[in-house]
């Protein structure tokens, strides 16, 4: 597992697989919520009470972020022991499936749990986590939203009108593709939407990143020495494999959306 960590990035298409990762497990309109959630701890203005607020608020993220990282670093772990180098896996029963290498990887998913349930409980199983997964990133982005909106931009949309929207620009591009390439086009079309998470980060980090380590906005709070080396460098990091991997998420978004 320790040697799987180093990346390898020999391979075609590693770089896109790669920044598709960090879009989905950091997520830039998480950065934003993070940024709100603090606010809603009913502080007083006092040097303790702030630095309390801070504090919690740090706990919170951290053990969140934590628990979300032994889950993904899980699931590749199980992904990998069932489907890497192998054509075919034996479920219980006996019955056999095959899979290659433009196999739609969220129909097949649920095997990396039927060794230990069986194939009928682990599909269920997949089904409600997924289903569980969606709701959260919902949630979310819809939090986010309503942060961004009301609190930052001062807009006040009708509930109804917000949704139709927000909901409208999630639902019909997907909608749409599916419906043009079948169904075989949703996993490239789930690892597309991450890539496109990622390319937005540094949006969100740089601006995020100035506005915290200014002394004239921030004051005695602005970030310290280890977050302004670990944030700064997270950021260009990002950013640069971005840019390298750009000619590749749009070559992928171009077969994505037209085929081929």
């Amino acid at each position: 597992m320790l040697g799987g960590l180093m990346p390898r990035f020999g391979h075609v298409g590693m770089m896109y697989v790669a920044i598709g990762i960090i879009g989905a497990t950091v997520m830039p309109h998480n950065l934003y919520l993070h940024s709100a959630l603090v606010q809603s701890r009913k502080l007083q203005k006092d040097e303790s009470s702030v630095r309390s607020a801070i504090g919690f608020n740090t706990i919170d993220s951290v053990v969140a972020l934590s628990i979300a990282f032994f889950v993904n670093a899980a699931i590749l772990v199980l992904a990998a022991m069932v489907f890497f180098g192998k054509e075919s896996v034996i479920v219980s029963g006996g019955q056999v499936v095959h899979f290659a290498g433009d196999s739609d990887w969220i129909r097949v998913a649920y095997l990396t749990l039927a060794p230990l349930l069986g194939t009928s409980l682990a599909s269920t199983l997949f089904a409600v986590a997924l289903l569980a997964s969606g709701q959260s990133s919902t949630i979310t982005g819809t939090l986010a939203g309503q942060v961004v909106m009301e609190g930052f931009m001062n807009w006040r949309i009708k509930p109804w009108v917000r949704r139709l929207i927000t909901r409208g620009l999630a639902i019909v591009p997907a909608v749409l593709i599916i419906g043009l390439r079948g169904e075989g086009s949703v996993t490239d079309l789930l690892i597309l939407s991450q890539v496109v998470l990622a390319l937005q980060l540094p949006f969100a980090m740089f601006p995020l990143l100035q506005f915290t380590s200014s002394r004239q906005r921030m004051g005695k709070w602005k970030n310290g020495w280890f977050l302004l080396v670990a944030g700064w460098g997270s950021a260009i990091l990002i950013t640069a494999m971005d840019l390298y991997g750009l000619p590749d998420s749009l070559r992928v978004a171009w077969h994505v959306i037209a085929g081929g």
